[in-house]
């Protein structure tokens, strides 16, 4: 795609899942990638290892593409201000610039809205939300400082739009990345940053084996999506990748749902008014 090639970005959450195929696409696009990741908070030796050898196979696919792209590993919370400064550091000391950023990286916590706790919420903010933010500043003010254009992709969710029960904090923070997305558009257009977002509907990535391996599950899921199936992280990518490039150079503030048609409400392809 035009105005990618040679370019730097940061995909943060890009240990597995759709982080992880947007690193690979943009690799394959000769981006230059800086991965950012974070230790699970309990430590657990099993999630370690699997997001280690997430990010090992990341940073591997990416050096393969047949661009002369180049992968780097940066750990960081997202959630955590001078982290994040310190990774927008390392990564303009590796590569000199950074063009993109993708912001990926997002946790969810499952609970009854009555029965949850107001810790599980705010990390579920601090995560989706508030690293977002962080993130999204830093990149806007390094673009100011350095008078260059540059461009944001927000990874957001269906969720922005659809209530999703028993996920409160997920679906706030989806709303308000919505208007992250609208606000920093708006007042950014005029410098030559642009920022959108996409929404993922349900996509087939490692985290939803749950129901993905399930028949009877996977079933219940797709009955909602009018095209009949769940999406894969490499449209999710294919669409990041399209937003970031000069071929979306007059799109800003906007977030494309990637999702079969999940937002257009399948249970209503009926007909259901009283005519």
């Amino acid at each position: 795609m035009n105005g990618l090639f040679g370019k730097t970005a940061i995909v943060t959450g890009g240990s597995s899942g759709i982080g992880q195929a947007i690193a690979t696409r943009l690799g394959h696009e000769g981006v230059n990638v800086a991965i950012n990741y974070v230790g699970p908070l309990d430590g657990a030796v099993a999630t370690r290892d699997a997001i280690d050898a997430g990010v090992r196979q990341c940073v591997d696919e990416v050096n393969a593409c047949s661009q002369p792209s180049r992968a780097i590993v940066v750990e960081a919370d997202v959630s955590d201000e001078a982290a994040v400064e310190a990774m927008f550091k390392q990564v303009r000391g590796e590569f000199g610039t950074v063009d993109f950023l993708v912001n990926n990286a997002g946790i969810q916590i499952a609970q009854d809205s009555d029965l949850l706790d107001s810790g599980a919420f705010d990390r579920v903010l601090a995560v989706n939300l508030r690293g977002s933010f962080l993130c999204a500043r830093e990149q806007v003010r390094q673009l100011l400082a350095d008078d260059r254009p540059g461009s944001i992709v927000n990874v957001s969710s269906v969720h922005q739009l659809i209530p999703k029960p028993k996920f409160l904090g997920y679906s706030v923070s989806k709303g308000g990345m919505q208007n992250l997305t609208r606000t920093m558009a708006l007042e950014f257009a005029g410098r030559g940053i642009r920022v959108n977002g996409i929404g993922p509907g349900a996509t087939v990535t490692p985290i939803n084996r749950a129901w993905i391996d399930d028949p009877e599950k996977r079933a219940m899921v797709t009955s909602h999506i009018p095209m009949g199936r769940a999406g894969d992280a490499e449209e999710m990518a294919a669409v990041t990748a399209f937003l970031l490039s000069d071929e979306a150079a007059y799109i800003t503030g906007q977030t494309i749902f990637v999702d079969g048609g999940l937002t257009l409400f399948a249970d209503f392809r009926g007909t259901w008014s009283s005519e």
